[in-house]
């Protein structure tokens, strides 16, 4: 009777494990989600207004330096089917009003150091 027993156990405790992946899990974004097209349209020295106008309001913005913005996306995902989770970063750096430099995990536009005004 004691293996009788045990043997349900176990083939319940093997089936409720095999189960997992039929279970849905959404993916969960958090942030900022930034296209690479709108990443190459930053040129030096754009005012804080026209980066807003391209990319939108930072998520992060330095308490102690108002001249660094953190755009942060981060992707935790549900099932593992669906591929790994991921973050990606892009840090602007000003100089007073002006875009000074950028720094993550984007790449920038070839044109990036020719200012918009020429």
């Amino acid at each position: 009777m004691k293996l009788y027993r045990i043997t349900i156990l176990l083939t319940a405790v093997l089936f409720s494990t095999a189960c997992t992946n039929w279970i849905y899990r959404i993916d969960v974004p958090q942030g900022n989600y930034l296209d690479e097209r709108d990443v190459k349209k930053l040129r030096i020295n754009m005012t804080k207004e026209q980066v807003i106008y391209v990319l939108g309001h930072p998520v992060v913005q330095d308490s102690f330096d108002n001249d660094t913005w953190y755009f942060v996306y981060d992707m935790k995902r549900g099932m593992e089917k669906r591929g790994k989770d991921f973050q990606k970063k892009l840090i602007l750096n000003f100089e007073g009003n002006n875009l000074v430099s950028v720094e993550g995990d984007f790449e920038l536009s070839e044109d990036f150091n020719t200012p918009l005004d020429e």
